[in-house]
């Protein structure tokens, strides 16, 4: 980490010096502070109110198996979720007035919990012996929590984040090393460490609060171990030729002498059993390629289940002899038909995801500038396959990350279908989902970044909406459940990278999906095991027949179509265009208009390039078509001052340049369709402020919007009717 850290504040300091050099169509923000002001449109702390946390409001598996609360078991508590991954690059832990202050402006911006994340390496960063917690790092760390509980915000911790845990000494806490995250599920040792991390962590009093963390209401879930999944973690490490450590070999055999007795039975299960490899004296070997399948590779995925299912339900003895009564996830990646099988033990599941990822901040990282769209929100359907009907289901990370000029459609695609699948939690990753200003003097906040959204006004626009989206409820949740139905062990196969069929996750598209224990039987409305047996055209069209979809439905998987059974999402990924059209919110996220977008009240007719757009009403229970005060997005793209790129296609970076933040001119003819009067369109600042009208009417409203105002550009307006 603190590589990365040198790195990336060397790369800042040359460029900080560099003349400002503002291309033609980029127009730089204004704004320094980023405080959203009180009462203004993007307050959201009245439509979206956080309630004060005790004993009724505690979160608990409500009856239908959703998030609910104690007092109200029957109704889906919606989590919006803050991730609080800070580290010294990034400013760290704020201090007493600055963590109230940022508290306050997470509940103005509809967040309801928050993740704290690598707490750990915060709180070792910079200590030489074991388990040593810096004493100032902790104190911000109670007094931040005991901030966002006054504010209704709940928290998520993890028990382990940092590859380094509670160990003194080390200087690269936030960097992957091996050992730990993957001994802790086999090793007594390891496990020790993390039982006193944990202990030492959760069990500690609060001076701000006066109670421990793991006694207390606000704590609604704790994720075991952050992204644990044993052949993730493998391949986090990997080395050609020895995918596999040499401290899985004795843990492995154990685990084949227990399951065969011999090694005569052992070879008849694997036709490549050397001579020289024995149960008895635990020489069996590891696979030594992951990637060719093989029935070697078909009992490691057997033991990962094991032992996987194993260590959770001691992780989770540990927590509740401490006292814990919360909520309690593990193995929150990896989505294949391995994981999926050790995750059905979980209370509720979570998952990690995302689309076009970028693995450094150092010069030559690459992404693929790729649109989410073309196939098909696959980051968002890979994690629908991960869910298990029934139980609660969050993200509990996800992002479609700068500075791909697609990632606008993050803002739709992941909160609009999350909502359509009826999950329970949504958390879009980075350092901080907010920042309080510009201009911070940290390596991480000196320039936009990948894994830090709080300074992108693209994704603070996609975050808004998902407040809207997801956590208001403006889209409406499937009343269809698709199982993929499971049988268990013999699900499995030679290939240990297997996951759900993309030809049927596609099904997430258009119904709620889910994994659900078979007990060997088959279902007509299911997919079943096999799976190649389940055609996904055929089973929808069975769903008509039942009717359980609508028969106008447009899902056409061969022409890239795809409907949800609500009515109010239409996909479609050749034309790379997705469309919402709610009550209350209707939206789009398009490359290109080629054609009009007709949304229902709002009819989008021209635009100069890719964008995301929304229309929400602000008034209380009034639809879109009714309301008199409406916020409007408009997000096309944003990137750095002086930002260099290695090639014209902008998929490798050179420089990720310095501030101000720049914002691509866009422009958007827009009509709300049968609505008429008198009406004015005012900007409104990324802080929130409300600016003077820039267009006005008495009459239709139709109109060209555009994100230069003249106080700056922005992705925010307000519409408003008499």
């Amino acid at each position: 980490m603190k590589r990365l850290i040198r790195a990336l504040a060397a790369t800042l300091a040359l460029t900080a010096s560099a003349p400002v050099a503002w291309p033609a169509d980029w127009l730089p923000v204004r704004e320094i502070s980023l405080a959203v002001e009180p009462g203004s449109p993007l307050d959201f702390s009245g439509l979206l109110p956080n309630g004060s946390i005790d004993a009724n409001s505690r979160l608990v598996v409500g009856t239908d198996g959703h998030l609910a609360t104690a007092g109200a078991p029957d109704a889906q508590a919606r989590m919006l979720c803050a991730s609080l991954a800070w580290s010294p690059a990034s400013g760290g832990f704020p201090n007493h007035a600055d963590a109230d202050a940022y508290a306050r402006q997470l509940a103005m911006h509809g967040y309801n919990i928050a993740r704290l994340h690598f707490t750990d390496a915060a709180l070792m960063f910079g200590r030489q012996k074991d388990f040593d917690f810096d004493p100032e790092t902790l104190d911000r760390i109670h007094y931040l929590m005991a901030a966002l509980k006054k504010n209704g915000i709940y928290w998520m911790v993890d028990g382990l984040t940092s590859w380094r845990g509670g160990s003194g000494a080390y200087d690269d806490r936030w960097d992957p090393s091996e050992g730990l995250k993957l001994e802790v599920s086999y090793e007594e040792k390891a496990f020790a460490h993390w039982k006193r991390l944990a202990t030492d962590f959760l069990t500690r009093v609060n001076p701000y609060t006066g109670i421990a963390p793991i006694r207390d209401e606000a704590l609604g879930l704790v994720i075991l171990v952050n992204e644990n999944s044993m052949e993730f973690e493998t391949v986090v490490h990997d080395r050609i030729g020895r995918p596999y450590p040499d401290s899985l070999r004795q843990p492995f055999n154990t685990w084949l002498r227990k399951r065969y007795g011999s090694t005569q039975a052992l070879r008849t299960a694997w036709p490549d059993l050397r001579a020289n490899e024995r149960l008895e004296n635990a020489s069996v070997r590891l696979p030594t390629d992951r990637y060719v399948d093989s029935p070697r590779l078909r009992d490691l995925q057997a033991f990962f289940v094991e032992t996987e299912r194993g260590t959770m339900a001691r992780m989770t003895e540990v927590l509740r002899d401490l006292g814990y009564r919360g909520l309690i996830s593990d193995y929150n990646n990896w989505p294949t038909v391995q994981t999926g099988l050790t995750r059905q033990n979980l209370q509720a599941v979570t998952m990690n995801t995302y689309h076009d990822s970028v693995n450094s901040y150092e010069p030559g990282a690459k992404i693929e500038n790729r649109s989410s769209l073309a196939d098909a929100g696959a980051y968002m359907r890979v994690a629908a396959a991960s869910r298990w009907l029934g139980k609660p289901f969050g993200i509990t990370e996800y992002d479609h990350l700068f500075w791909s000029r697609y990632r606008y459609e993050a803002g739709l695609v992941m909160p609009a279908y999350a909502a359509l699948q009826g999950w329970d939690m949504l958390c879009r990753h980075g350092h901080g989902p907010i920042a309080l200003q510009y201009g911070e003097p940290f390596p991480h906040k000196r320039a936009m970044l990948p894994y830090a959204i709080a300074l992108d006004p693209v994704a603070r626009a996609g975050e808004t909406l998902a407040a809207l989206l997801f956590r208001r409820g403006d889209v409406k949740a499937s009343s269809n459940s698709i199982p993929f139905l499971v049988r268990g062990e013999e699900d499995l196969s030679d290939d240990m990278q297997a996951a759900e069929p993309d030809t049927l996750t596609i099904l997430s598209l258009v119904s709620r999906i889910g994994l659900r224990q078979s007990d060997g039987l088959r279902e007509p409305l299911a997919v079943n095991q096999p799976r190649s047996e389940t055609d996904a055209g055929k089973l929808l069209a069975a769903l008509a027949d039942a009717g359980l979809l609508p028969k106008n439905n447009r899902t056409d998987p061969s022409a890239g179509i795809f409907q949800s059974d609500t009515g109010e999402l239409l996909l479609d990924s050749k034309k790379l265009r997705l469309t919402l059209s709610t009550p209350r919110t209707e939206a789009a996220a398009f490359a290109t208009l080629e054609t009009p977008a007709d949304l229902g009240t709002v009819r989008i007719e021209r635009g100069d390039g890719g964008a995301l757009f929304a229309a929400s009403a602000l008034d209380e229970a009034a639809s879109l078509a009714a309301s008199k005060r409406m916020l409007l997005i408009f997000a096309t793209d944003a990137r750095n001052s002086n930002m260099r790129f290695r090639d014209p296609q902008e998929k490798v970076i050179e420089d990720f340049g310095t501030l101000p933040v720049l914002i691509r001119k866009g422009v958007l003819s827009v009509e709300f369709r049968n609505r008429s009067g008198r009406w004015r369109l005012s900007p409104v600042g990324l802080d929130g402020v409300l600016q003077p009208p820039l267009r006005s009417g008495n009459g239709p409203m139709h109109f060209d919007l555009t994100n230069d105002a003249p106080a700056g550009p922005t992705t925010f307006f307000l519409l408003e009717t008499d």
